[in-house]
């Protein structure tokens, strides 16, 4: 490709044939990861120094910021990506805009200040309605959706900055403000135009939304295996160490097949209200799993004496994000399904799971949980995730 050809912003065939992640898009993803990586490890501290409810909020804000610019990148490149010069420019822009948000992740997990990241946010602002204005000029069928798009996300984003500027991040006022700004956020997609749900690949959303899931599940991953670590470092065996090592990977395991079982159930319809459901919703799944992560590591901190918190204060945070993730992961794929492992699994194990929060039940716990309802769930001749 040359590095100067242009082509035509039209809208990609939603019935398109092999379908599948660019470099770019995978590229992207790279800088997410490191944003969420920053907010996961930062949570993971506040759980271990006593303040995991205090700093809960804080966590599913920056999260939620996180997982926006994903999201709007991820569906507009599913419905419009021609990967031209001009489209790889203005993605990188959005990406050198992440990559400013992400350096400043613990300093708004910690004061809700995003002095640091401001310049960060509104590259990516900018990228974004580019892209959006791109489409606008090419294409006349889809130009006064764009222009919504645009304008929408243009107006918000001088919200943000006047948020921002006139009331602190120590103010009262500011977290339900910038919640306020999210929710106006979300409603661009709804106000913009439903003609616009049929734009989008469903097998191309499925992976990139699977892509992110196991980079999320990776979070946990690297706290089960921190806990193996710890194991080289004990000067004796520690049955309790090896005991939470392995539940935590387990834990991780079943997550990761429980989520991949059956992908029939995701996006099931072509439809603006599923398509919002499983595209919003998936932000709980996302989060839940990694506070998992974060819980997974406090608890080894508890085990080895790093931690100024009770015992049982991440088994908590554990069992509350395994109830979580599998209550949501009901609500975008299970309850789109026939048969009565579909209504009836995932609800039951998400209320034993709640009751395992309430009583703060050890990893060993929550994994023999997910693992039962990973099998509950499972058909007779199941295949495997693929």
């Amino acid at each position: 490709m040359s590095i100067l050809a242009l082509r035509p912003v039209v809208p990609r065939d939603p019935d398109e044939t092999h379908r599948a992640a660019t470099p770019l898009e995978l590229f992207f993803d790279l800088v997410i990861v490191i944003a969420i990586a920053a907010v996961t490890a930062a949570f993971h501290h506040a759980i271990a120094e006593g303040h995991g409810l205090d700093k809960l909020v804080n966590f599913a804000f920056v999260f939620v910021a996180i997982w926006w610019v994903w999201m709007n990148f991820t569906w507009f490149s599913s419905g419009f990506d021609n990967d031209d010069a001009l489209h790889r420019l203005l993605s990188l822009l959005i990406m050198g805009g992440a990559t400013i948000f992400a350096a400043g992740v613990t300093h708004i997990f910690d004061t809700l200040d995003f002095s640091y990241a401001l310049l960060g946010w509104v590259a990516m602002r900018i990228g974004m309605v580019l892209l959006w204005l791109r489409v606008a000029r090419s294409n006349c069928a889809q130009a006064r959706s764009a222009l919504i798009y645009a304008a929408g996300y243009a107006v918000l984003q001088v919200l943000w900055v006047g948020l921002y500027l006139i009331v602190p991040a120590e103010s009262t006022l500011f977290l339900p403000l910038g919640i306020g700004c999210f929710v106006l956020e979300m409603l661009v997609p709804v106000i913009a135009d439903r003609r616009l749900s049929l734009s989008w690949h469903r097998g191309h959303l499925v992976e990139r939304y699977g892509l992110l899931f196991i980079i999320v599940l990776g979070e946990a991953l690297l706290s089960a295996t921190m806990t193996f670590g710890a194991l080289y470092e004990a000067h004796a065996v520690d049955a309790r160490l090896i005991s939470t090592a392995l539940a935590g990977l387990i834990l991780v395991f079943a997550v990761w097949w429980l989520y991949f079982l059956d992908t029939h159930g995701h996006l099931a319809r072509r439809r603006m209200r599923e398509g919002l459901i499983w595209g919003y919703g998936h932000v709980i799944v996302f989060g839940a799993v990694a506070m998992m992560g974060s819980g997974l590591a406090a608890g080894l901190d508890v085990l080895s004496h790093h931690a100024h918190v009770a015992a049982d204060v991440p088994a908590l945070f554990v069992n509350a994000s395994a109830a979580a993730f599998v209550a949501t992961l009901w609500v975008v794929r299970d309850i789109n399904l026939p048969g009565w492992r579909a209504r009836v699994v995932l609800p039951v194990s998400t209320l034993v799971l709640v009751v395992a929060a309430a009583l703060r039940l050890p990893a060993e716990a929550t994994a023999f949980i997910v693992v039962a309802t990973l099998v509950a769930r499972s058909k007779p001749s199941q295949p495997l995730p693929h």
